[in-house]
């Protein structure tokens, strides 16, 4: 990591950190529309082990746990962690959810093919470089076992917000305190090079409203 990705990186944490803490349950209760398909796909594939990249306070992996599935939740916010364990007590399934403080620029806490499914909403496109985001979902492939789901949602380059703010190369643009790397659809393509690629759905989301892609793909058996 180059000097100035680590700089950016810091920055984006301690932001991140200081959200959660100044806006406790900032997304709400209810799971995104994502959540909700990917617990669908990952039903049907017969899946009852989810991981979740950058679960922030935990709206959906606390669906995931709700829909019977056991859950791990990652993300680099202690604070936000910290509301998600404190809600899985409340919503009484704390014993199918754990969380773990992760940076995903670094590999997963896992063995390999030792999880059914793995959840990632708009953690993909936050301020990772390209090489960050494939050596990510190299590590996704690695823990997923055969015929594993991954359902990931980012936002792309026909976002309002691409090519506004402060710019960090490799399509990185922060605008009100958040750096986005935004999806050429070329990206995703690249990423599911070696997986079965299903689905790349368009969808809104937002005041915005953002725009984003849901992709959903499996490690061939």
């Amino acid at each position: 990591m180059s000097e100035e990705e680590q700089e950016l990186a810091g920055a984006q944490r301690e932001h991140w950190q200081q959200t959660y803490g100044e806006h406790p349950g900032m997304y709400g209760a209810e799971p995104s529309e994502p959540a909700v398909h990917a617990a669908e796909v990952f039903r049907a594939a017969g899946a009852r082990e989810v991981l979740e990249l950058g679960a922030g306070h935990g709206r959906d992996a606390l669906f995931f746990a709700r829909e019977g599935f056991t859950v791990l939740a990652t993300d680099f916010s202690p604070a936000g962690l910290e509301q998600l364990h404190e809600a899985a007590h409340a919503q009484g399934v704390a014993e199918r959810v754990s969380t773990h403080v992760q940076d995903v620029r670094r590999p997963l806490p896992l063995p390999d093919a030792s999880v059914d499914a793995v959840f990632a909403h708009m953690l993909l496109c936050m301020a990772l470089s390209t090489r960050e985001i494939h050596a990510l979902v190299t590590e996704v492939r690695r823990v997923l076992r055969p015929g594993g789901a991954f359902v990931y949602t980012v936002r792309h380059t026909g976002d309002a917000h691409y090519r506004a703010g402060t710019g960090h190369g490799d399509d990185i643009w922060e605008h009100g305190g958040f750096a986005v790397h935004f999806f050429p659809r070329a990206l995703v393509d690249h990423l599911a090079e070696g997986w079965i690629l299903h689905e790349v759905h368009p969808f809104e989301e937002g005041g915005l409203p953002r725009r984003l892609w849901r992709v959903t793909q499996t490690v061939p058996r």
